[in-house]
């Protein structure tokens, strides 16, 4: 009967996920035709995916202050009107201002807003739903992201094979109906709340409780192990397969949300005769594995399967270390997640920086900078086993 009642709440958190996907998958699908039709450098090009996730921090760190003083329903609408908003004006704003790099800035920085708030909002309005296996659902909403993901990748190339790329304006139109079909389902939709008022731990608490630094280091390392592989799926794909820039994000980044989908899919119906720390350690040494198996491959065809099984092993950490979180910390509040997620963040934007530099200095050379970033998963794997007792327990 309860999960009668919240199936609405879940629907609107799912479809949250999926629109967070939209924001940050489809700008960077146009970025070759930004550059053709603005004359934008790549240079330039790169700043718009910074100032999406440097975006998404601000709104972290706002909401791990404002949130409770809001209310989650305000913030969560927000989200979607930010998000419908920002991809409507991608589709007008290069046209009507004179600087149209400008216009496209000002585009992402109100769906990033909305990202963020999304990214912050969405776990906790399913964490207070009185679910038994919180575990599992918290893994389900997460998997959205990858179907998200897959489906602006695979949708947005349909289209502009069939439709042509000159229509990606339309496209974008196209993609806002869901947050703003989704603004319905947050309105109506019964929101609980977390923690009842007054009872939620401080910033200042948080930061004098020793585990939640653990809790932070844990999504330093999701997000880093994530996204380190994530964004160099598409590289990896073209090195290894010497194919074209659009088959390469079908089988890179493609097969790496697909595989990192069905592994959250997996958790969440069957993680509840499942210990989750001994999930996410045994996921943590196979991430690990991938790391290696990409950076040593002598065939490139290994180093490819080494990262689409990657997706598979990273699925569970970023749920799965918010869950921790909560389990422990049940009296975080909206100021865990929130600081949580910017740990993630923070993570997903230094891991594939490292991954870079590291191949950079090393002449270019990929699989030497993949070996960088296996200290991330071996980190992870560390601090879960170090909260697998206190887990238990709780």
């Amino acid at each position: 009967m309860e999960n009668k009642k919240y199936g609405r709440t879940v629907l609107a958190c799912y479809l949250s996920f999926v629109t967070q996907a939209i924001c940050a998958n489809f700008a960077p699908l146009l970025f070759l035709t930004f550059h053709n039709n603005y004359g934008i450098s790549f240079s330039n090009l790169a700043l718009i995916s910074t100032t999406f996730f440097l975006t998404q921090l601000a709104v972290d760190l706002f909401c791990a202050k404002l949130v409770d003083r809001i209310g989650y329903r305000p913030c969560i609408l927000a989200s979607q009107i930010c998000s419908a908003l920002g991809l409507i004006c991608l589709a007008f704003l290069p046209e009507i201002i004179p600087v149209p790099y400008c216009g496209i800035l000002i585009a992402v920085v109100i769906y990033a807003i909305g990202s963020g708030l999304t990214e912050v909002l969405a776990s906790p309005i399913i964490e207070a739903c009185p679910f038994e296996n919180k575990e599992g659902a918290m893994s389900l909403l997460h998997s959205f992201y990858c179907w998200g993901s897959l489906a602006v990748i695979l949708g947005s190339t349909l289209f502009f094979k069939f439709a042509g790329i000159e229509n990606w304006k339309l496209l974008a139109v196209i993609w806002s109906l869901v947050p703003l079909y989704n603004i319905f389902n947050f309105a109506t939709c019964p929101i609980e709340k977390l923690v009842e008022e007054g009872q939620g731990m401080t910033i200042a608490q948080l930061f004098k409780n020793r585990l939640f630094w653990l809790f932070i280091v844990l999504m330093v390392c999701a997000g880093s192990s994530e996204l380190a592989m994530a964004q160099w799926a598409s590289a990896f794909a073209e090195s290894a397969l010497h194919v074209s820039k659009t088959t390469g994000d079908l089988a890179g980044p493609c097969c790496f949300a697909l595989c990192m989908g069905i592994s959250r899919v997996l958790y969440g119906k069957f993680g509840e005769k499942t210990d989750l720390t001994g999930f996410m350690a045994a996921s943590g040494t196979l991430c690990l594995c991938c790391y290696l198996l990409a950076a040593f491959a002598g065939v490139p065809v290994m180093g490819l399967i080494g990262c689409a099984v990657c997706g598979f092993s990273v699925g569970i950490m970023w749920p799965g270390s918010i869950s921790i979180s909560s389990r422990i910390l049940p009296k975080g509040g909206t100021a865990m997640f929130a600081l949580l997620a910017l740990a993630g963040d923070l993570g997903g934007a230094a891991g594939p920086a490292i991954v870079g530099t590291v191949s950079q200095y090393a002449n270019d050379n990929l699989q030497t900078g993949v070996l960088a970033g296996i200290g991330f998963p071996v980190i992870l794997v560390i601090c879960v086993l170090s909260v697998r007792r206190k887990y238990r327990k709780n």
